[in-house]
């Protein structure tokens, strides 16, 4: 028990420790950049950052279609909303689970079809990010060796991981928990080896994450910093790559280092590059609480019985029952 604990606070406490320390390197810059903010550009990206989070709810209602699960746009998106803002509490990213209480609660869907769903998404988002990252080094000089290896391995991972799943179709097994696993493989063959399906997953993927590219930048604008579209692109992708690891709640404090060392690299400011990183994430952070909020409110009461219970028995290693 308590060792769970410790590992949600030390983490909390180390995100909260990379962001304090980056802001104290640079704090007498960041008076002065403080002073210059162009608020418009704050609304702008703000408004970005819904219309992403809109088009993450269309995709993933895609995808819970592929799998057998029909839910209108609303509850696609508080589907995500609420898991990200549990992210945002809990490491190693357990608050995707709650999605699967959520589908099974509202529309009676299957463990499998809702572990199917998350994977889907999560393997395009990776893809995604990793190919536009790739794109990026094109237009970028100068970038560090471990930028080609960040980038390169999710790309890598993913052939893999397409091609394992187009021949896994041929087996077949006895035992119950490969049969398990082999039916979730079948309903993450549906969708993500179908034409239709891959072409429109594929572009709301490649709209998604440049909605997300485009937050930062109208930031640095916000900051009155001129940053190359690429490099912003670049610097989205190292940062999310790096959050994918979860090391933090909400990969707070590695992601922020990230996106600030890739614009220190291109040659932005320190304080700069700092400031754009933390306000990048704290509005993307704030957007996505606000949004759980909502969303909650939306499904009803029982979403947050069902957090709290879910994550007591992972806490306190209580059996999770059910099928």
């Amino acid at each position: 028990m308590y060792r769970k604990i410790s590992a949600i606070v030390a983490s909390t406490l180390v995100a909260l420790g990379i962001i304090a320390f980056m802001l104290f390197r640079v704090r007498d810059d960041l008076v002065i950049a403080l002073e210059h903010i162009v608020w418009g550009f704050l609304l702008l990206a703000t408004a970005v950052c819904l219309a992403a989070w809109l088009l993450r709810g269309l995709r993933y209602k895609v995808i819970l279609s592929g799998v057998g699960v029909f839910c209108g746009l609303l509850a696609s998106t508080g589907c995500i909303f609420v898991s990200q803002t549990a992210n945002l509490i809990v490491p190693a990213r357990l608050g995707d689970l709650v999605r699967v209480f959520i589908l099974r609660h509202e529309y009676n869907s299957t463990i499998s079809q809702g572990i199917s769903s998350l994977v889907v998404e999560r393997v395009f988002d990776i893809v995604t990010v990793a190919l536009l990252g790739a794109i990026s080094l094109f237009f970028v000089l100068n970038v560090p060796g471990w930028f080609y290896t960040i980038i390169l391995i999710p790309l890598a991972l993913g052939a893999i991981f397409f091609v394992f799943l187009y021949f896994s179709g041929k087996l077949v097994s006895g035992n119950r928990y490969i049969r398990i696993f082999l039916s979730i493989l079948d309903q993450i063959r549906a969708v993500s080896l179908s034409l239709h399906s891959v072409l429109s997953i594929s572009l709301q993927s490649f709209v998604i994450w440049i909605l997300d590219v485009l937050v930062c930048l109208f930031v640095a604008m916000m900051f009155q910093q001129a940053i190359p579209f690429a490099v912003v692109v670049l610097a989205i992708v190292i940062g999310n790559l790096v959050k994918a690891i979860p090391l933090t709640p909400g990969g707070v404090g590695t992601y922020e280092l990230s996106v600030a060392l890739t614009f220190t690299a291109a040659g932005i400011d320190p304080a700069a590059a700092t400031l754009i990183a933390v306000i990048d994430h704290l509005l993307k952070n704030i957007v996505t609480l606000a949004g759980g909020i909502v969303s909650i409110y939306f499904f009803g009461g029982w979403v947050i019985d069902t957090i709290r219970s879910a994550f007591r028995k992972e806490m306190y290693g209580g059996d999770g029952g059910g099928t």
